[in-house]
């Protein structure tokens, strides 16, 4: 499974004991704790099969075997098989964070080079990696992952630091246009809630997220 080949999905190791190895999925895979299984991770946490990725027709699915700690997909824990998408993140228990590529054509940089993706160039003590939407409070990244409505409501405050940005605006970002109809405003609370949650368990001393009544939000990103 280690020889990477031209639109063969790939899955990249990313915080964890295996960072920065990569394989192709030409077939079934089974991740767990167990010496036996196609990608062994070294950890209490995982369990002796946990995971299974299953190519298809369709594409790779992402099944997790009954495991006691857990899978996660995009920050949600999945219970049922799953098809990945290019770019989804996976978390195995709290133990290993991996990436879904569809194709190696699709490879990040800091990937190929095996350099660290944690995203030093930018100034404010959190910090997005939006590719394989990572996220860092300080050197401390937030573990399980996003969500990726929680990411998308993250990113998009991030692109402009202290701009108050339209509630409007953000439901028609996250959820698009035509769907954005339906989406009640109730639905954005209850995405901010859970962002402020996450974020405050890393760094609850401060608040990221500012409410501007009237107007909407901005992010107050302190500098690192």
């Amino acid at each position: 499974m280690d020889n990477i080949g031209e639109d063969i999905p790939i899955l990249v190791a990313q915080t964890g004991p295996l960072n920065n190895q990569r394989w192709s999925l030409k077939s079934t895979a089974i991740v767990g704790r167990d010496e036996s299984c196609d990608i062994v991770i070294p950890s209490r946490q995982v369990s002796r099969q946990h995971i299974r990725l299953e190519p298809a027709a369709q594409g790779v699915f992402l099944e997790d075997l009954g495991s006691k700690n857990g899978t996660y997909l995009n920050g949600q824990i999945i219970r049922e098989p799953t098809l990945l998408k290019d770019g989804d993140v996976l978390q195995v228990a709290l133990a290993q964070q991996f990436i879904f590529l569809s194709s190696d054509a699709t490879l990040p940089l800091e990937f190929v080079s095996n350099a660290a993706p944690f995203p030093a160039k930018q100034s404010g003590r959190l910090r997005l990696e939006k590719r394989s939407r990572r996220v860092w409070v300080g050197s401390d990244e937030i573990i399980p992952p996003l969500s990726v409505s929680q990411f998308q409501l993250l990113e998009i405050l991030a692109e402009q630091p202290g701009r108050v940005i339209p509630r409007k605006e953000l439901i028609g970002r996250i959820w698009g246009d035509e769907e954005a109809i339906e989406v009640s405003e109730q639905a954005l609370d209850a995405l901010i809630r859970r962002l402020r949650d996450r974020l405050a368990e890393a760094d609850p001393g401060h608040a990221y997220i500012v409410t501007v009544r009237g107007h909407g939000l901005r992010l107050e990103n302190t500098p690192a």
